[in-house]
């Protein structure tokens, strides 16, 4: 029997549509994401800018797309006070900066290459996307806090309308104190355990980014620093894999070598990145003669907004969330075996993030069975490096 959503439509469909939004909305970036409304519609011009370059060539990735009117939120959060507040542990002040990025944001992200470094260089078309999102704390802890993002967006359509809301299960991110297990990217498709010293842990949190299916992206650390009107996180230099807007449009590098800072404002908070292109050889060691290809800058932006409808994305999380749960538990006992691993992208000809999704929307008719698929589809994606 399939069972009827509150939606009204039936499950099978309502996953259907589910999947599409995600297909979607991970391709808008690569063609017609911008700013809008819900960040602007004008085209905006870089501080960074190639000055002498062809305009239409240095014409940002992502289009004109726009979204609805939001309201920004002026007012400082609560999570801003309570960061603010006297005679609290070094250790509780960095977890609340942690916890202060959970809520409702306007996004906005730019990345643009300022720095080429091989003879004849041509400067890569910079991007640009935007989106709204709600943050969750989907764990608290007094030495670790766990956030799930999720995208509700819509789009201002040809004919002045709002389309219905993409909801999307976008990155995670976790932050463990004092950690000292590190899995560390390597090259596509390769992640290795890092044993960090005690005193290169100590006072000091890692945070962990993960993709839209939970597979992991990348780890680093770096300490908090408090100074009244801002808080800020400094990673360590780490590899990080291509994110997908190259991977989808880029073959010509491998990696990312880079860090980034996160601040923490009154009004939102912000990352900025900082990473150079690397093109690896098989053996995942730098090229030779080539090692890099350009320094990239990236800016992303989450600016808190107020009355805006995030309950299809709550909707979305309550359904689904035992699912993801899963999910997390299953990496949680990889990364508990302290060994490097590979993981397969693709299995059975499909992108491991579908088949997620797909089980995802499964899960409330059929759990068992769900879990049971779970299972056997993360034995075939991860294998295990011997030791």
């Amino acid at each position: 029997m399939n069972r009827i959503t509150d939606t009204g439509l039936p499950a099978s469909m309502e996953a259907r549509l589910c999947l599409m939004s995600l297909l979607l909305v991970l391709a808008m970036p690569l063609a017609a994401q911008s700013p809008g409304n819900a960040g602007g519609g004008k085209q905006r011009q870089y501080t960074y800018s190639w000055l002498f370059a062809e305009e239409a060539a240095m014409a940002p990735r992502g289009g004109t797309t726009r979204g609805p009117e939001v309201t920004l939120e002026r007012e400082p959060a609560d999570a801003w006070q309570a960061l603010q507040e006297p005679d609290i542990t070094a250790r509780e002040r960095d977890r609340r900066a942690i916890l202060a990025m959970a809520g409702d944001y306007r996004t906005t992200f730019d990345f643009i290459e300022t720095i080429g470094l091989t003879p004849g260089y041509e400067p890569a078309r910079p991007y640009r996307s935007w989106g709204t999102e709600r943050v969750y704390v989907v764990k608290d802890t007094p030495h670790a806090v766990s956030l799930q993002h999720i995208l509700v967006t819509r789009i201002r359509q040809d004919d002045g309308e709002l389309s219905e809301p993409f909801v999307v299960k976008h990155w995670r991110q976790d932050w463990h104190y004092e950690d000292r297990n590190v899995q560390a990217f390597v090259a596509p498709g390769l992640w290795a355990h890092e044993r960090l010293d005690e005193q290169d842990a100590e006072g000091r949190w890692t945070q962990s980014v993960f993709q839209v299916d939970d597979s992991p992206r990348y780890e680093a650390s770096g300490v908090w620093v408090h100074s009244g009107d801002h808080s800020y996180w400094q990673s360590d230099q780490r590899r990080r894999p291509l994110p997908r807007r190259e991977f989808s449009v880029r073959d010509d590098y491998q990696a990312l070598l880079g860090s980034h800072r996160i601040t923490i404002t009154p009004s939102g908070w912000v990352q900025e990145e900082d990473a150079l292109k690397l093109v690896l050889m098989d053996d995942t060691g730098p090229h030779p003669e080539t090692p890099h290809l350009a320094r990239e800058a990236g800016l992303s932006r989450y600016e808190r907004i107020r009355d805006y409808d995030f309950s299809p994305g709550d909707d979305y999380w309550q359904r689904t969330g035992p699912f993801w749960s899963a999910v997390r538990d299953y990496w949680s006992g990889v990364y508990a075996q302290h060994r490097d691993f590979r993981l397969e992208d693709t299995v059975d000809g499909k992108p491991l993030f579908v088949s997620l999704f797909e089980l995802a929307e499964a899960y409330a008719d059929e759990p068992k069975d769900t879990l049971s698929s779970l299972s056997a589809l993360m034995a075939r994606a991860v294998i295990i490096e011997p030791e």
